[in-house]
């Protein structure tokens, strides 16, 4: 067939911060899709966005040819509204798995559709797949059904949805271009989109664990994929949280996983708990659902009870024992004093290293792996006790994982108190 354009052109364009029109950009997008642009030509426009940007017009254009480029979901034949909540990564991030049935068990529907981890970040679906017998892919007719008679499914996204986002992100975690403001909000939201929830929360993290450093470009995407959802008709709103220190006292999937049992039986880290609250209360009034407190879910165990439900209709046993590593190794505190500094990107990259992550998709992960955190930053330490201890089935990890945790943490004579930041630092509307 006769092409409207040529790739070169479109590179050149944007390469001499040219804007890209619509016609341009519904055509590469398209054209990538079916193969007709190259992925050498991808990668060389993907690299001229990351050097050169995009405005709000041509990322609105972006997101919507990605949307196009598959099928949409239509959940208006739910007898509940619907809700969903996306997270940009961090460490310790075990957020959707207490958060999707908490929501759910106040009446409102949670089609959760997640992703693996890569890299220092944890992925739900790994963590999930830690319980016996749990599946992650389930059919649009099972998601159907599942959401109507338990309120919550957590699981793979189909294929359908947005196949030029699922080329592109494999293609930009190889080409250096992961860290793009436009082609991270059109890739998070053109899925999001999509999937077809009535109501979304963005919970955007910030700081040394999360792919956003800085407060200032983890602003500037929150308020671009905002926007992206509100021209779409989606309610959105997003929270900037703090990824400074990893979430909870678990990084690793069967670890998270038996931390947030805690959580929806009433007990839990004081942080894991808070965030899950908030982000409830966000997709709570989001959908509609006014009339109920999310806390009050939690402690009359509701929430607990679709939870029990949303893993069995998953294929997966809520009772059976979780995953154990066959090695463990403790990291103690060096001398006693106040632990005043917990970095998330070195727990992160020692789970990784213990076998919790992955380099490559393709890679399996081990699903007792991780690190258990035994303080949090303001708590006082006494030296020769567990700082830490290190989960792994093969303990020749040790040794890197430990390497990723020096410098990691800081101890300060008794006495001293850390600045520990909120850990909802913003919102945005």
């Amino acid at each position: 067939m006769n092409e409207a354009f040529d790739a070169v052109d479109v590179i050149s364009a944007k390469r001499d911060r040219t804007e890209l029109s619509d016609a341009q950009i519904d055509w590469v997008i398209d054209a990538y899709t079916r193969g007709v642009v190259a992925e050498e030509q991808m990668s060389a426009l993907a690299m001229a966005i990351y050097l050169n940007g995009m405005n709000p017009r041509e990322i609105a254009r972006w997101a919507d040819a990605m949307i196009r480029s598959g099928e949409r979901l239509d959940f208006s034949g739910l007898s509940r509204p619907t809700s969903d909540k996306h997270s940009t990564g961090g460490v310790g991030d075990k957020i959707t798995l207490p958060l999707a049935p908490i929501v759910a068990a106040c009446g409102v529907a949670v089609p959760q559709l997640s992703g693996r981890g890569l890299g220092h970040t944890g992925g739900t679906l790994d963590k999930l797949e830690s319980i016996p017998g749990w599946r992650a892919d389930v059919t649009n007719e099972q998601m159907m059904r599942q959401l109507e008679d338990v309120g919550a499914v957590i699981c793979a996204a189909g294929s359908g949805l947005a196949p030029a986002d699922k080329k592109l992100y494999a293609l930009r975690d190889v080409t250096g271009t992961v860290s793009c403001v436009p082609l991270i909000a059109t890739s998070i939201m053109s899925k999001k989109i999509a999937e077809g929830t009535g109501s979304l929360v963005l919970d955007v993290k910030v700081g040394s664990g999360a792919f956003m450093k800085e407060l200032g470009q983890a602003r500037e995407l929150a308020e671009t994929m905002v926007r992206l959802g509100k021209d779409a008709g989606v309610h959105t709103v997003a929270l900037l949280t703090n990824m400074e220190t990893p979430l909870g006292l678990t990084a690793g999937n069967a670890l998270e996983v038996r931390e947030s049992v805690e959580v929806l039986a009433g007990g839990g880290p004081g942080d894991v708990v808070e965030l899950t609250l908030a982000l409830a209360r966000e997709m709570v009034a989001g959908a509609g659902k006014d009339d109920v407190d999310p806390a009050d879910v939690l402690a009359d165990g509701r929430a607990m009870d679709v939870w029990r439900r949303m893993i069995r209709a998953q294929g997966g046993d809520p009772d059976a024992e979780l995953p154990t590593a066959k090695e463990t190794h403790h990291l103690l505190a060096p001398a006693d004093g106040v632990l005043v500094q917990l970095d998330a990107l070195a727990v992160g990259v020692a789970a990784w290293r213990l076998g919790a992550g992955r380099a490559r998709k393709e890679d399996p992960v081990q699903a007792g792996a991780g690190v258990e955190l035994h303080h949090k930053p303001g708590a006082t330490v006494r030296g020769g006790e567990p700082l830490m201890t290190l989960h792994t089935d093969e303990p020749e990890r040790f040794a890197r994982a430990l390497e990723a945790l020096e410098g990691g943490f800081t101890i300060a004579p008794e006495g001293s108190r850390p600045d520990l930041p909120p850990i909802v630092i913003d919102r945005v509307s």
